[in-house]
């Protein structure tokens, strides 16, 4: 067997420059929401010693006087750009697991040349979509991550790295710390150092029997793959969910009903539409909110209640009736509120709940087709429908200054060659 990680450099980052080659050589950092702090930077901005996390207010001043470039964060670029890579890759391999928005899994079984493959993905994708990738391959899939780190932390691989080789498998499992290996986190990375285990490939040789018995058997999983035996298959269909968070800080602070209501409204319906892409229902909706922890002059306050439905419904409409009486239920008067969310939870596949028989015939069918509508509506680039309770001025919204254009998603907002 043999498998590929296929991982974009710096995603965010990349994701940034592919309508902006006037930024391709400098510093560009993302920010978080209401851009509070750095979440992703390129290589230019780690070379000026930047790091994840660091505030922005901190930073902003040295940074641009450096040239560097900021961005807010712009999800719907990156959600589109992500969603190109991917169809990408599926037209390169047959077999393609999505792990995450910027890496993916792919089976390379009864491929002969393995790492030329590796540099026709880097190829294709630079030319399709315009964003780097690097790409580590190996027998397991735990041995293709750690190819990966070789690929992104040695320049000289040219950007693909292959761990098929024994020696070569060795060689830079021994220069890899056991803390950059898949599973291992930090609790786990400490307990390994005070058994004198720092590398990568000191792990691989330990017996897995011992590791058992002092950790777990997910991490006996993890040693089994660094000696090159496959325990982990490819997921072809990502797994069902089993709840929908959406949440936000918001721009300023916010002390009236009517206007975290918006907010709970807006959030709910996005909840929705991810929920109905993932041919779901819900039996239970939950709504959050809280104050700002920072802030020691403020009255605190963090709120948490559930609404059991009364058959389960994907429809927004409903979801939104049950968010407006855990909004009144929660809100509290004379608190400044930063941060809300719903969350949807107890999943039904369509059909399986035995439902009211009059709620069955009193719109169901009709209910699918409205929603079915509208999401279509909003995914066409055409127009978007939202409902009244979510608002129209949206004050409470969080802060993107610096978000750049929806070059893909927006017709307005597309790139204009003169």
């Amino acid at each position: 067997m043999a498998f590929a990680l296929v991982d974009c450099n710096s995603f965010y980052a990349s994701c940034e420059r592919i309508f902006r080659p006037d930024i391709k050589r400098k510093p560009v950092v993302v920010l978080s929401n209401n851009d509070g702090c750095v979440v992703a930077l390129s290589k230019e901005a780690k070379q000026l010693g930047i790091k994840m996390c660091e505030p922005w207010f901190k930073i902003e001043k040295p940074f641009l006087q450096k040239g560097g470039v900021a961005f807010s964060s712009n999800y719907e670029l990156y959600a589109d750009i992500s969603s190109r890579v991917m169809q990408t890759l599926e037209y390169l391999s047959p077999k393609v697991e999505v792990y995450s928005i910027d890496e993916a899994f792919l089976d390379l079984t009864g491929l002969r040349n393995h790492e030329e493959f590796g540099h026709q993905c880097r190829r294709t994708i630079d030319q399709w979509v315009g964003v780097p990738v690097c790409v580590g391959i190996g027998p397991t899939k735990t041995l293709a991550k750690a190819a990966n780190y070789g690929a992104k932390h040695y320049p000289a691989t040219n950007g693909v790295v292959s761990l098929l080789d024994v020696r070569r498998r060795n060689k830079l499992l021994s220069l890899m710390p056991v803390r950059e290996v898949w599973g291992v986190g930090s609790r786990i990375n400490k307990k390994l150092n005070s058994l004198g285990i720092e590398t990568a490939l000191e792990l691989a040789e330990i017996d897995t029997k011992l590791i058992k018995r002092k950790f777990s058997s997910v991490l006996e999983r993890t040693v089994m793959e660094l000696k090159g035996y496959p325990c982990i298959g490819l997921e072809h269909q990502p797994k069902t969910k089993k709840q929908i968070v959406v949440s936000r800080t918001f721009g300023k602070k916010v002390n009236d009903v009517s206007s975290i209501n918006e907010a709970v409204s807006d959030y709910a319906s996005r909840a929705c539409e991810k929920l109905r892409r993932e041919n779901q229902y819900c039996k239970m909706v939950s709504v959050f909110m809280r104050t700002n922890y920072f802030r020691k002059q403020d009255r605190q306050y963090n709120g948490f209640q559930s609404y059991k439905l009364f058959s389960p419904t994907n429809d927004t409409r409903d979801i939104l009736n049950a968010t407006r009486y855990l909004t009144e239920k929660l809100f509290k008067k004379d608190i400044n509120f930063i941060k809300a969310g719903v969350m949807l939870s107890d999943f039904y596949d369509e059909g399986i709940y035995q439902g009211d028989l009059f709620r069955v015939f009193n719109g169901r069918e009709d209910s699918k087709k409205l929603m079915t509508t509208i999401d279509k509506i909003n995914s066409s680039g055409i127009g978007k429908i939202t409902f009244a309770s979510q608002g129209i001025k949206k004050s409470w919204s969080m802060k993107r200054l610096l978000k750049s254009p929806r070059y893909l998603t927006s017709w307005e907002e597309m790139p204009v060659v003169k």
